[in-house]
């Protein structure tokens, strides 16, 4: 619905949405063509790390941007943006593992690159869950929020160019930690 304050707010909630896509998409490409990177690396490896860095970048600037500025402007979300940041929290803990995976599965084919699959096939149901609880529970404070601060650009175009199949842009997350 549309905000009678700002038409670049509304926008918010379709760009999150739009984010949200094209990461499903991401890992959608990654899980059916692992191997579509340059022919000098290992695709595997080359495209679950730029993979596993856009997700870290988005969730990142969510927990310090997002939800950090809807805490202060809506205190009531609160205990929805706890169990998005615990959610967070699960996901960086299987990118982790995915990391893991991918390097050990380097220049390998077989059983390492399948339990590589097998991790992006859990992780993948994950992320679409978390996604559509997000999108619904935050959309309506999020279309009346106008952003300050930087967060904007690692939630809705997250990642660096080189993991951007469409849309190059400078990396932004520089000096961030991942969520433990």
């Amino acid at each position: 619905m549309a905000s009678p304050t700002s038409d670049r707010t509304v926008a918010l909630s379709l760009q999150l949405s739009r984010a949200h896509r094209d990461l499903l998409r991401r890992i959608d490409d990654l899980r059916s063509d692992p191997g579509s990177r340059g022919p000098d690396d290992d695709p595997l490896t080359a495209h679950c790390l730029a993979f596993c860095e856009a997700l870290t970048a988005h969730h990142e600037g969510e927990d310090e941007g997002l939800f950090a500025q809807l805490l202060r402007e809506r205190p009531d979300l609160a205990p929805t943006i706890a169990k998005l940041v615990e959610d967070h929290g699960l996901i960086s803990g299987i990118l982790a593992r995915v990391r893991e995976l991918a390097l050990r599965a380097a220049g390998s084919a077989g059983s390492g690159r399948e339990a590589v699959g097998r991790e992006l096939d859990g992780l993948a149901a994950i992320m679409e869950s978390h996604f559509r609880y997000e999108e619904r529970t935050i959309s309506a404070a999020l279309d009346a929020t106008t952003p300050l601060g930087d967060w904007p650009d690692p939630v809705f175009r997250p990642g660096p160019a080189a993991a951007r199949h469409d849309h190059p842009r400078q990396h932004t997350a520089q000096g961030r930690t991942a969520p433990t």
